[in-house]
Order: C-alpha cells, then sequence, then structure tokens
C-alpha cells in the first residue's frame, strides 16, 4: 500500500499555533520549529503517522496572501529550519505535506507589485485573471482583477497562463528538492482549473514517488477533482457535516446515508476525513453534547478514508468562529498544559488508542465497508478482510444500550479492541524478551544435540544391520530394520520440530472482555451511553 492509504493525519496551522503575529512586518524574524518538534513527539505518541503543516511560506498576514513561494514564512523561521523539522518527522516515520496557495497570491507577490507599478506595460499582466484598466478597486489601483471569495488582497492567478503553470510547477519541484516534503494540500482547488491540476498530476508522478495531492473542496461532486487523472484525495466535508448533526440531531440514517452515497460515488478513492480544520468551529463546540466526542471520534476512524486530528481537538478544546474572524480557530497552545492529557484526558487516551488500533489491524486500511446495524441513535458498521473484521458500533443515547448486530463472518471469537490490552512492547522489552527467548533456544539446541549424541551409536548399529541384510538378500531382516529406520527419522523429526531454533517478534497480547459476546449468530454488544466499540472478529 502506499504510504498515504494508511495514514492518520494531524494537522498544524502553524502561524496559530506557535502564537506568531498576525501582520508580517517583512523585518522581524522567529524560530518556532523547536517547538514544533516537540509537537512532533507529541504526534507520533497519538499514532499519527503523517503531518499536514500549514500554511508555511512568506506572506502578508494569515499565510493564505503568499508573496515568496520559495521562503519559509519569517514569523515560523527559515528554509534550514523548516528542512530539519522535515527530517526530524521523516526519522520518526512520520510524513509531511504542505499547503499549497496556487489559485491566488498576496498582493506584495512579485510579479503583482510589476503589474501595479507597470500597468500595460508589466510582463506580468496575463499572469492575473481578468485584468481591467479601466476600472478601479478599495486600494486605487487603477485597475480590477479577479480574486476569491470577493477578498482583493487575494489576486487570483492565470492558471491557463503557460508561464504561471511552469512558474508553479517548478516551485513544487523545489519544495521536493529542498525540503523532501512528501505532498501537497491544494487551497481553494474547488475552483483550481481542471487542466491545471491534470498537469500538476503529471508533475507529482515524476517529482517523488507516492507523490500526494489532496484539494480542499467544500460541495459537489467529490470525483471530479479526486480521480486517477486529477487529485488524489480531496477533503470530505460532506461527512464533516454529517458527522457533528447526526449526533446533534439523534440522526445516524444521515451519517450512514453520506457514507454510501460517497461509496458510490468515489469508489476506492480514499477521501480526507476530518471533524474540524482551521476554516470550521471545532468539534467541541459543534456538538450539543460534549459526551458524544466519543463516538465521533470512534465512528469516522474506522470509516474509508484518511483520518485527520486537527491541532488541540485531540484534547477537546473549543473554538467559534467570532465576529467574521477565524482566530479563535486557530489558537496558540502551550504542550506542557496538556503533560497529563495522556493519562488524565478520556478524548485524549481514545484517539492514541484509536491511533494504535488503525495502525495495527490492516481491516480499517484495507477491509470492505458493510452496513451491519442502523436506528436513530445506534449504528454499526464492518470493515471485512478475508477472515476477519473489524465492527465498529456506535451509541448516541444518553442511555445504555444493547445491540444485536448481523455477524459480517463466521466469527468465532470478539474482542472489543478499546477495551483489550494491545499495546506494543518497548525498545527495552523488546530487547528483554528477545534475550529470554535467546537463552530458551540455547536450551533447545543442547538438548537437541544431546539427542542425537545419545542416538548416533544405535543409528549407527541400525544402518550397519539394514546394509548387511540388504547385501544378504535377507527381506526380513531387512524389512524390520527399515522399520527402525523411520520410527527413528520420526522420533528425530519431532526433536527437531520441538527445537526450531528461530526469534519470532513478539505480537501485542488481546485479552478477552464481557461487552461483546457471538449467540445466535449474531454479534451482541452492550453500548454504554453516548459511547462506541471496535470489535475484532476472527474465525
Amino acid at each position: 500500500m502506499k504510504w498515504y492509504e494508511k495514514a492518520v493525519f494531524y494537522h498544524i496551522y502553524p502561524l496559530g499555533l506557535c502564537g506568531c503575529p498576525f501582520e508580517n512586518d517583512g523585518v522581524t524574524s522567529e524560530n518556532h520549529f523547536k517547538q514544533l518538534n516537540d509537537w512532533t513527539t507529541h504526534i507520533d505518541k497519538l499514532g499519527c503517522n503523517a503531518i499536514y503543516i500549514g500554511p508555511l511560506f512568506e506572506s502578508a498576514t494569515h499565510g493564505y496572501d503568499t508573496t515568496d513561494y520559495k521562503k519559509v514564512d519569517r514569523r515560523l523561521g527559515t528554509n534550514a529550519d523548516f528542512k530539519e523539522y522535515v527530517k526530524n518527522c521523516h526519522d520518526k516515520g512520520i510524513h509531511v505535506i504542505v499547503d499549497g496557495v496556487f489559485n491566488h497570491v498576496g498582493r506584495k507577490f512579485f510579479a503583482f507589485e510589476d503589474l501595479k507599478q507597470n500597468r500595460e506595460n508589466s510582463r506580468y499582466k496575463d499572469w492575473f485573471c481578468n485584468v481591467n484598466f479601466y476600472n478601479n478597486n478599495e486600494y486605487n489601483d487603477g485597475f480590477s482583477y479577479d480574486n476569491w471569495g470577493g477578498y482583493n488582497v487575494l489576486v487570483k492567478l492565470n492558471q491557463r497562463n503557460p508561464e504561471v503553470k511552469n512558474y508553479i510547477f517548478d516551485i513544487i519541484r523545489y519544495w521536493v528538492q529542498e525540503f523532501d516534503i512528501d505532498g501537497i494540500r491544494l487551497d481553494a482547488a474547488d475552483v483550481l482549473d481542471h487542466d491545471f491540476m491534470h498537469e500538476m498530476r503529471n508533475v507529482a508522478n515524476t517529482v517523488k514517488e507516492d507523490f500526494w495531492l489532496m484539494g480542499e473542496v467544500i460541495h459537489g461532486d467529490y470525483s471530479q477533482w479526486a480521480n486517477d487523472q486529477t487529485l488524489h484525495s480531496v477533503t470530505n466535508y460532506e461527512l464533516h457535516k454529517a458527522l457533528y448533526s447526526g449526533h446533534n440531531d439523534h440522526n445516524y440514517f444521515e451519517i450512514a446515508h453520506s457514507i454510501q452515497r460517497s461509496l458510490t460515488i468515489n469508489g476506492n478513492t480514499r477521501l480526507y476525513t476530518f471533524v474540524d480544520n482551521h476554516d470550521v468551529e471545532r468539534i467541541a463546540t459543534k456538538l450539543s453534547n460534549k459526551a458524544n466526542l466519543i463516538p465521533v471520534h470512534i465512528l469516522y476512524y474506522g470509516l474509508p478514508g484518511i483520518p485527520s486530528i486537527y491541532y488541540g481537538s485531540e484534547f477537546g478544546i473549543e473554538g467559534k468562529k467570532e465576529q467574521n474572524s477565524d482566530a479563535s480557530l486557530r489558537p496558540a497552545l502551550n504542550l506542557s498544559d496538556y503533560a497529563t492529557a495522556y493519562t488524565e484526558n478520556s478524548l485524549t487516551k481514545l484517539i492514541c488508542k484509536l491511533g494504535m488500533i488503525h495502525k495495527q489491524f490492516p481491516e480499517l486500511t484495507e477491509g470492505r465497508y458493510e452496513q451491519l446495524y442502523l436506528t436513530n441513535r445506534q449504528f454499526a458498521y464492518g470493515r471485512i478482510l478475508d477472515d476477519s473484521a473489524i465492527v465498529v458500533a456506535v451509541n448516541n443515547d444518553e442511555n445504555p444500550a444493547e445491540c444485536w448486530i448481523h455477524l459480517p463472518l463466521d466469527a468465532k471469537q470478539a474482542v472489543d479492541l478499546l477495551q483489550a490490552d494491545i499495546s506494543e512492547p518497548s525498545p527495552e522489552e523488546l530487547s528483554a524478551l528477545e534475550n529470554e527467548q535467546k537463552e530458551a533456544l540455547l536450551t533447545k539446541g543442547t538438548l537437541l544435540l544431546t539427542t542425537l549424541k545419545e542416538d548416533s551409536s544405535h543409528l549407527q548399529d541400525v544402518l550397519t544391520a539394514f546394509e548387511d541384510a540388504l547385501t544378504e538378500k535377507d527381506i526380513l531382516l531387512a524389512s524390520k530394520k527399515q522399520a527402525e529406520l523411520e520410527q527413528f527419522s520420526k522420533i528425530l523429526s519431532e526433536h527437531i520440530t520441538q527445537t526450531t531454533l528461530s526469534l519470532e517478534t513478539p505480537k501485542p497480547t488481546i485479552s478477552s472482555n464481557t461487552q461483546v459476546r457471538i449467540e445466535n449468530g449474531q454479534l451482541v454488544v452492550k453500548l454504554d451511553a453516548n459511547s462506541g466499540a471496535m470489535i475484532h472478529l476472527t474465525k
């Protein structure tokens, strides 16, 4: 599988997380990559193996008004700092993707500065869409132009201009060569030119193996953007909406419908799934009952797709849009303030466990989806892979529930992984276990050697007698000695099997629990109020 097909993402808006000033004065430089590296250790503990970080490059304010694509924003650090950051992530087995803001640029972008100065004579006037020198704007430029979202601070690039395309494709090559990034999240992909994205996919296929393109798309048929010809994936805003409103309204039918619709339209394309991000209110704010943070996360972590956690939401922090500002969605956080979250915060502990399950059980990345049980307040689906499956069952009711769920395979054992101990041995434990195995193997080897020595003289006598019988054509004696040799061979084979010298990597011990059982060909699951289960089924 490709790395992104089994990824769990952690999304960072770095200008916010690091508490950078909103406006870039073009002079003051800071270095926040040590702080970001500390967060990487936390991200690893959560079980995330990929980071989406951005916007990252030099801009005037919020990061999406880019002024220099080749320079890391001075409010965060230097190019060398980011390069080292990516290396540190890779050393931990974490892939890194960045924001690619290619639909528009800021007004201080060099080509737009040239347009303001040279107007009709600017060689860059065709780099931007619908430049009209007979109009004006609020900046008194003496011309108008297309923008993004009605904001003239975001000047729309002409993605059909060959010079613009080549410039952006060279930027992508530069990012890979200079920083070794693993992919790009395309900002405002829903308004990017499709031919432009198609050509970008060809570039992505050449810059680095398994280089990933994911687009920000809110409405519409996602397959128009995510397919074999354009982007690998897009943001699943439809599911995002269903996840919180389906819990608020006690309506799992909405979520089930959204899942089925997505699978019907998008097939095997893995969409980027999330419950919040830097543009929408925090999931803890959107849920009318905060207890539903538990079933929400259990539910979407198990679905087909690529799950993502937005920084801080693993702690259950809230964030609400205020006065048309996203500032409260992008707060500065100090990781030391959450040092006890791994043991004391129920949501953080759950997300760590979900990350562990996602990593260890291929059913969640390779298994086919099947809906198994559905009411307004309880929902279960399976991820089935060969002779095993994981059944995800959730309850959004304020009361406990017992669900009798159709078994997706002829299972004999059922274990709720969320209640089981599936922790992997630490490096120290692995070393101790390896030494213990080595001692046991040496004992086995000594036993085998002793047995062979004890039997070797008897074996030689039998072989000599067998040879003499064959020479003298004594069929009865030869048959008797042959039977003795076969018996000796059988005993020797058993000794060798029992003393095979091989080291095995210890596997997690999955303990049983009493909340689930198999009865009368059905899976019976007891769910607490506002809770869920991830049940591993085996034959």
